[in-house]
C-alpha cells in the first residue's frame, strides 16, 4: 500500500507539469481551432531560460535563497517565452488564419523544428545539468515526499486557480469565451479578436514557462530535444481530457502522469509511453470528444 501511495504522489507531480503544458494547447485550439505544435518547444525554451537565469544568479551572488531564485527564474522565463509565442502568433500563424486548415498545422510543425534547432545551435546538443536546488525529503510512515514535489503541486494549484478566475470572472475571459463561440460575431460586438488571440498565446506560453522551470527543478537536467516528448504527452493529455476544455486539460495531464507512474512501477518502464497512448485510443473510441469535451456542433 505504501508503494502504491508513493506512485500516486509521483504521478500527481508529473501530471501537474503535463497539465500546465496542456492548457496552452487547449486554449489555442478552443479559440482558433489550431494545434500549436511549437508549444512543447516553448516549454523547453522556458526551461533553458530558467537554467541561464540560475547560472547568472549563481555567478553574481554568493548565496541566493531558493524561493527568490525560483521566483526570478519563473518570471524571466515567463516574460521571454511570452515574447516568443507572441512573435510566433503574429508572424507565422496570423497570416494563415483564414487559409485552409492544413497550412497552420504545417507552419506549427515548422516552427517547432526551427525553435528546437535554434536552441541546439545556441546551447549545444548535450544535456545541461544544474546542482540540486531543493533536496529536502519528508518521510511520512514510509512514504517519501520531497519538497520539490510539494512545490510543483502547490504552484500548479495556485496557477490553475488564478487562471480559472481570469477566464471565468474577468472581461478578458469573457472575450476569450466569446471568440471561442464565434469569432466573427465577437468582432461585430466590438471585441478585438487579434488582441484576444495574442493574449491567449501569451498566457499559454507563461504557463509552459512555469512548467519548464518546475521540470528543470525536478529533474535537474534539460536538453534541446526535451520539448518534443513532454509536448506530445501534454497534447495527448489535452485530447484525453477533451480538447478545448480547461478542466479536461488538467484532468488529462493527471491521468497521463498516473498511468506513467503506475505502469513504470508495476510493469516495464520501457512501455510506459505505449500504455499512455493506448489509454488515449481506448477513451477516444468510446468518447470521441474526450472525457470532458463537448461534441462539436456544426453551425448552419
Amino acid at each position: 500500500m505504501q508503494y502504491f501511495v508513493q506512485q500516486l504522489i509521483n504521478g500527481l507531480t508529473l501530471g501537474s507539469i503535463y497539465g500546465l503544458i496542456a492548457i496552452g494547447y487547449t486554449m489555442v485550439y478552443g479559440i482558433i481551432g489550431m494545434i500549436n505544435f511549437a508549444h512543447g518547444d516553448i516549454f523547453m525554451i522556458g526551461a533553458f531560460t530558467a537554467l541561464i537565469v540560475f547560472l547568472i544568479l549563481g555567478a553574481l551572488f554568493y548565496s541566493v535563497p531558493v524561493v527568490i531564485a525560483l521566483l526570478v527564474m519563473m518570471i524571466v522565463a515567463m516574460l521571454l517565452t511570452s515574447l516568443y509565442n507572441w512573435t510566433i502568433e503574429k508572424v507565422a500563424y496570423r497570416p494563415l488564419r483564414g487559409s485552409f486548415r492544413l497550412a497552420p498545422l504545417i507552419t506549427a510543425i515548422g516552427m517547432s523544428i526551427a525553435l528546437s534547432n535554434f536552441v541546439q545551435v545556441t546551447q549545444g546538443p548535450r544535456n545541461k545539468p544544474i546542482p540540486p536546488m531543493v533536496s529536502k525529503v519528508y518521510n511520512i510512515e514510509g512514504i517519501s515526499v520531497s519538497l520539490k514535489q510539494i512545490i510543483i503541486v502547490v504552484v500548479t494549484a495556485l496557477l490553475l486557480a488564478l487562471f480559472w478566475y481570469l477566464v471565468n470572472k474577468t472581461s478578458l475571459g469573457r472575450a476569450q469565451r466569446a471568440c471561442e463561440q464565434d469569432r466573427k460575431m465577437a468582432a461585430l460586438l466590438g471585441i478585438d479578436v487579434d488582441r484576444t488571440i495574442s493574449i491567449t498565446f501569451v498566457m499559454g506560453a507563461a504557463l509552459a514557462a512555469v512548467a519548464g522551470t518546475l521540470f528543470l527543478m525536478y529533474y535537474g537536467v534539460i536538453a534541446f530535444s526535451d520539448g518534443f516528448t513532454p509536448g506530445v504527452k501534454a497534447f495527448t493529455a489535452a485530447v484525453l481530457g477533451g480538447i478545448g476544455s480547461l478542466p479536461g486539460a488538467v484532468l488529462g495531464g493527471l491521468m497521463i502522469g498516473f498511468i506513467e507512474s503506475m505502469w513504470s512501477a508495476y510493469f516495464s518502464i520501457d512501455y510506459k509511453d505505449v500504455a499512455a497512448f493506448s489509454i488515449l485510443a481506448i477513451v477516444l473510441i468510446f468518447l470521441p470528444s474526450g472525457i470532458l469535451g463537448r461534441p462539436e456542433v456544426e453551425k448552419v
